[in-house]
């Protein structure tokens, strides 16, 4: 009877545990992830120094609700895209062990809960940018230009932009020029590092019905356009010096990074204008190596005494 007892609790473990993996799974962690990255430094530059430590943890648990209700709310939309995708076939939603019912009311449920904690640990202005934030995502990109635009991870690139100015506007209550300009490095960036995705899930895409530049452009096209908006997001990263005075140290992690960014970017084009596939998932690692170095150099210049 105790071994029948203790099989049970153990059954009844691995499918809380199963559960609690699946739900995290609906929030996209690794989307998440990113976003948090540049919050933080984003409070350290509004600062000028390291924030309250409890508010910056107040806002990266406000942040990490936002952003995985907007995730959440993406699966729930998509499921039917996301069955026709090798990429996505393991999502809790496609393999059916979440119900679309829970998955929506998980999304509803974390939303007002960012909102809520921001506003009762932060500030208004913070709350109503996470709530701003989420409806972007959710109806401007999911709803609304995902399905019917080759431009659609331009405009909506817009949400991910909203945790930089959810940190500033945490520590300052306000939003001022450093904020924006930082907000303009990742909307600029935004397409460098998604587009080369496209590339490499072409055919996924494009069975999903989905009319991204990597599905409905040429791999040179997509090529040129990735050097364009890398170049841009460099060039807008030194934007950066003169609006917020920042340093030595960041201008040259700023100058280094781009320039490997840009190496990587040039690098896929040529291989695209030769007929080959290139490497684009090269690229898009890449651009995430690329925006946490920049960040991280954000962050640590000015804690620097000099």
């Amino acid at each position: 009877m105790s071994t029948q007892i203790q099989d049970q609790e153990a059954r009844h473990r691995r499918s809380v545990g199963r559960s609690i993996k699946n739900y995290v799974a609906l929030t996209k962690p690794r989307v998440m992830e990113l976003l948090l990255v540049v919050t933080v430094p984003a409070m350290i530059l509004a600062q000028g120094g390291l924030p309250n430590l409890w508010l910056v943890l107040a806002t990266l648990v406000g942040g990490a609700m936002s952003a995985g209700s907007a995730g959440a709310f993406n699966c729930y939309i998509d499921r039917d895209m996301d069955r026709k995708m090798k990429r996505t076939a393991g999502r809790p939603l496609v393999t059916g062990e979440i119900s679309d019912r829970n998955a929506l009311v998980f999304a509803w449920v974390l939303g007002v809960l960012s909102v809520a904690w921001l506003a009762l640990t932060t500030n208004l202005l913070a709350a109503a940018l996470s709530a701003a934030a989420i409806f972007f995502y959710v109806v401007i990109y999911t709803l609304v230009l995902k399905r019917h635009s080759e431009q659609n991870i331009i405009w909506g690139g817009i949400a991910g932009c909203f945790p930089v100015l959810i940190g500033w506007a945490a520590v300052t209550g306000g939003l001022d020029w450093p904020a924006w300009v930082f907000f303009l490095i990742i909307f600029l960036w935004t397409p460098a590092h998604y587009w080369p995705l496209s590339m490499r899930y072409r055919d996924d895409y494009a069975a999903a019905g989905v009319p991204m530049l990597g599905v409905v452009r040429g791999r040179t096209t997509v090529g040129l356009q990735v050097i364009l908006y890398a170049w841009a997001t460099v060039v807008s990263s030194l934007l950066l010096i003169p609006a917020a005075g920042i340093g030595w140290v960041y201008t040259v992690v700023a100058l280094l990074a781009g320039g490997y960014f840009l190496v990587q970017a040039h690098t896929l084009y040529g291989s695209a204008i030769r007929g080959h596939e290139g490497k684009p998932m090269q690229v898009f690692h890449g651009s995430i190596t690329y925006l946490s170095v920049l960040s991280v150099a954000i962050a640590v210049d000015p804690l620097l005494p000099f």
